[in-house]
């Protein structure tokens, strides 16, 4: 129990040492460009976190994390885009390639604000629960799961491309001026925009790790390690790992909407088959079975493509695929697991130190 109570003092102490870094050192140290990166990079480790718990605590590699992050992404800027044009007008980007003199019925729900939040995460789920319900029920899981996911990626981004007079094409919904009535050209509006985000960062990882350590969450790694004896034990698999596919792609979801006023755009690049695979690289690199490890992998990955993407932009690509490999083959718990090798070691060192040879001891 006082173990138990330790770990959760801990816990909560470097949740209370991530909000003051959040809210209090990063406004006051960073320019208002850099915070506005940072808030970018905070959406990334959002996708992470339902990463770290789908697939570091689920075994499930998720690799089509951008269908749900684009999709969330879409249902906000659909709203934005319409408050943008004003009543009774259609979007600027309808009124240059479109030939319709009104929305399309399946933007108009948008108009409504409350629909719009709520879409940003239930249609996520909406879709990760309908998939999942096809994929877990026939037993698809390993490399299959993850090529299929995989797939579905790249089929939306597809589907979004060819629909250039309603989702905008391969340009996406641009040039966002504005959030809930708020201008996005001010400054002070750009940084609530930054602390909103940060806010759902926070609140993420509370929910993460109240189902990581809960019953559920032993469930889950259950099924992990050796599915069908948690089928024998009367427990179907397919519902463990459909609960935590769902919560991760609600994750995501929330997570490229709030994408859009930090960025002020959406298109069909940033929810491809490569972002997927970068939001999992970043958890993999991080740690993908610590949510710490899994957030602050994400984000230094995020900072690392626009750093290095800016001096060597044709290949950062390959670097993103050999830091996944090297960190899969040689750290599979990444960088966050560097700390009980080297507490093993230790460990091991001091045994060693104090063993004394039979013939000394005679």
């Amino acid at each position: 129990m006082n173990l138990l109570t330790g770990r959760s003092a801990r816990a909560w102490a470097g949740f209370a040492g991530a909000a003051v870094l959040l809210f209090a050192v990063a406004p006051l140290a960073l320019s208002d460009f850099r915070l506005g990166l940072l808030a970018k990079y905070l959406c990334t480790a959002m996708v992470a976190v339902g990463i770290c718990l789908a697939w570091g605590r689920g075994g499930l590699l998720t690799l089509g994390q951008g269908v749900f992050f684009g999709l969330g992404g879409y249902a906000m800027a659909m709203h934005l885009k319409i408050a943008d044009a004003g009543p009774g007008n259609l979007p600027d980007f309808m009124q240059l390639y479109g030939t319709a003199t009104e929305l399309p019925w399946w933007w108009k729900p948008f108009e409504n604000p409350l629909f719009a939040l709520a879409a940003t995460v239930l249609l996520p789920m909406a879709v990760a629960a309908l998939l999942g319900l096809f994929i877990f029920r026939r037993r698809v899981k390993g490399a299959y799961f993850a090529i299929l996911s995989q797939a579905l990626a790249a089929a939306l981004a597809i589907w979004l491309i060819g629909q250039q007079a309603t989702t905008g094409g391969t340009n996406g919904l641009t040039d966002i001026q504005g959030f809930f009535g708020y201008s996005l050209d001010d400054p002070v509006n750009q940084r609530m925009v930054y602390f909103v985000i940060a806010a759902a960062l926070l609140l993420l990882i509370v929910i993460a790790r109240q189902l990581i350590n809960s019953r559920y969450g032993e469930l889950l790694v259950a099924v992990r390690d050796s599915e069908e004896r948690v089928r024998f034990l009367g427990y179907d698999p397919a519902n463990v790992k459909l609960v935590a596919y769902v919560v991760a792609a609600g994750m995501a979801g929330l997570a490229g909407a709030l994408f859009v006023p930090a960025v002020g755009i959406i298109s069909p690049a940033l929810i491809g088959i490569v972002p997927s695979i970068e939001f999992v690289i970043g958890a993999a690199v991080g740690g993908r079975a610590s949510l710490v490890g899994a957030v602050l992998g994400a984000v230094a990955v995020a900072w690392a493509k626009t750093a290095l993407s800016e001096e060597f932009p044709a290949a950062w690509t390959y670097f993103q695929g050999l830091l996944f490999i090297v960190a899969l083959a040689f750290l599979p718990g990444g960088l966050a697991s560097l700390a009980v090798l080297l507490k093993r070691r230790r460990a091991a060192t001091g045994e060693k130190a104090t063993v004394i040879p039979v013939g000394e001891a005679a």
